[in-house]
């Protein structure tokens, strides 16, 4: 999509000034039980208090499919039984005439976590009693994760999961930064994840070889070489703690091997698939023999043979700063994981959100380990930088790794020198609202195209982003166009990783006098965001001018959300 200027002709332009911004808080605390829900499954919703005059609106984009007065703290809904919808459900207090949001919060109804993946982590598996389990699992759920990659839970990469002489798995053991894992921590938080339909993946290497002993069955000529003569093995160092040595992907021996502790696994603890990881470019590397090896073939080689061995399992394989990423894709991968390193612009994690797109023939949806404010080592995350990060991502239909018994700021995921303020953890709950609610918009579909905006408040531009300008992100659908409205009106960056936390909050701007061109007939205009009522839709008077359709936007801070229905 290229950048282009809609407002050539400044002269007859009164800019609007900024506003301060509105900080919705929700009122009622509203909640359900799970983070997704299976068709035919019925949603059990909960909030704080009973306020009368409020009625409970059922909606799915944005139209209102049923409602009824809030007569309790507690009550179950069932939704259509349509597979791969969401839905916004909203507190409506009614009052002088006046419609007051005291809450909102989305449901998925999905079989399949992976069709719209929300993913977030788990990194301590030590003496965790059964009530901090499910209080982080509760907190997850509230932001509607649906999978948790379990990080650094195993043993050895080529032991993952290690078993007693009898065959039994050890009660104990230690990861390789000699952190304690107990068996019963593990096993807890996969039971009460799959009590919330929240699926749980382990995390292993699927190259890696951790301190090979005598009796382990290990083989050196698996090993990957930085010469033709098998002197130096190609291998990761993590300091004082010793080095992860590399195995060749493609060898079969390598796969038999460690898919035969991968069933050992399965066959003990009930994870619903492997989240595998890989570790970059590893430059011109050999095999045992002397003879070259091309990595990105031999992940499509060992994930090709994964999936037929474990038909039943879900797979993701990090494409790590997208080395791969064509040949991860090409595999029958459940989604896409893209961890993103050198692309530092928020145009660039866009790139890599469509490179996937391409990679995949549009049938994965994309999630993305971006890790804001990388290089701060305390204090608070910068809010801004967090939220226009994720409505970028989301805008495009991606996902963020960023959510699990803390938010991430750094490749290892035990890390936790970043907090979240209470204005972030109030948004954020918003941002996965929306997303959810309206992932048949966002992820479900579509295709981009660009857009003429026209107004005398704001300039405005097609994407990529343009300092001082909003960015439209426009969508068709067969019967509808979405625009999404991203503003860098007030930015300090086009930056995302914002190191330094010096990322300004973009300016907020009330009624917005806009027209957009749309090519087709239009019956309904509505609006939504994640910055304004909690993302309740809310339907807008419009003027339709035979090709353009004029309007006014009621509110815009960080993402704003139009949609034209014919």
């Amino acid at each position: 999509m290229s950048c282009n200027n809609d407002n050539d002709d400044d002269s007859q332009r009164t800019p609007l000034s900024p506003q301060p911004p509105i900080n919705y808080v929700e009122q009622l605390n509203l909640s359900k039980d799970k983070a997704k829900y299976n068709p035919g499954e019925g949603v059990r919703f909960f909030v704080d208090d009973v306020v009368p005059n409020t009625i409970i609106k059922y909606k799915f984009l944005g139209q209102t499919i049923g409602e009824a007065p809030l007569a309790s703290t507690s009550w179950q809904w069932s939704p259509p039984s349509d597979d791969y919808k969401g839905y916004m459900v909203e507190l409506i207090q009614i009052a002088n005439e006046q419609q007051t949001v005291l809450g909102t919060a989305a449901v998925d109804v999905s079989s399949d976590w992976t069709k719209f993946p929300r993913y977030g982590f788990l990194s301590d598996f030590g003496a965790i009693s059964e009530a901090q389990r499910n209080s982080v699992i509760a907190n997850l759920k509230n932001f509607h994760i649906n999978g948790l990659q379990y990080y650094d839970w195993h043993a050895k990469h080529h032991i993952p999961l290690p078993l007693d002489a009898a065959g039994n798995p050890k009660n104990s053991w230690v990861d390789l930064f000699n952190r304690e894992v107990k068996l019963e921590t593990v096993a807890g938080y996969i039971e009460e994840g799959h009590n919330r339909n929240m699926a749980s993946m382990f995390y292993n290497l699927l190259f890696g070889a951790w301190h090979p002993e005598q009796g382990d069955g290990f083989s050196e000529r698996w090993l990957i070489y930085n010469d033709r003569f098998h002197n130096k093995i190609n291998s990761h160092d993590l300091d004082g703690f010793g080095s992860i040595l590399i195995t060749n992907p493609q060898n079969e021996e390598w796969q038999n091997y460690i898919f035969t502790k991968t069933k050992d696994v399965y066959d003990h603890l009930n994870f619903d698939g492997w989240h595998l990881d890989q570790l970059g470019d590893r430059g011109q590397v050999y095999d045992y023999g002397g003879h070259d090896i091309n990595l990105k073939n031999g992940y499509n080689n060992f994930l090709t043979a994964l999936t037929a061995n474990f038909p039943s399992k879900k797979h993701v394989l990090n494409a790590v700063d997208q080395f791969g990423y064509n040949e991860i894709l090409s595999t029958p991968m459940d989604f896409a994981y893209s961890e993103v390193w050198t692309r530092m612009q928020y145009a660039d994690l866009v790139q890599v959100i469509l490179e996937n797109n391409e990679a995949s023939n549009n049938q994965l949806n994309t999630v993305l380990a971006a890790y804001i404010n990388y290089e701060s080592s305390d204090g608070f995350f910068n809010t801004p930088s967090v939220l226009l990060a994720d409505a970028v991502i989301f805008a495009f239909g991606g996902a963020h790794m960023e959510l699990g018994e803390h938010m991430l700021s750094r490749e290892y995921f035990p890390s936790n020198n970043l907090q979240m303020d209470n204005e972030l953890k109030n948004s954020l709950k918003e941002y996965y609202d929306f997303m959810t609610a309206y992932q048949n918009l966002l992820r479900d579909g579509g295709e981009f195209i660009t857009t003429s905006i026209t107004s005398t408040d704001l300039n405005f531009n097609n994407w990529p982003p343009v300092f001082g300008n909003v960015s439209a992100v426009a969508k068709r659908f067969a019967n509808r166009q979405v625009v999404q409205l991203l503003n860098f009106n007030g930015v300090s960056s086009l930056n995302w990783r914002d190191n330094e936390k010096t990322q300004t909050r973009p300016h907020t701007f009330y009624n917005v006098n806009m027209t957009i061109d749309s090519p087709m007939s239009v019956s309904k205009v509505w609006f939504a965001s994640p910055d304004f009522e909690g993302g309740a839709s809310k339907e807008l008077e419009f003027k339709n001018n035979g090709n353009s359709i004029t309007f006014t936007l009621p509110y815009l801070n960080y993402w704003s959300m139009i949609v034209f229905e014919n």
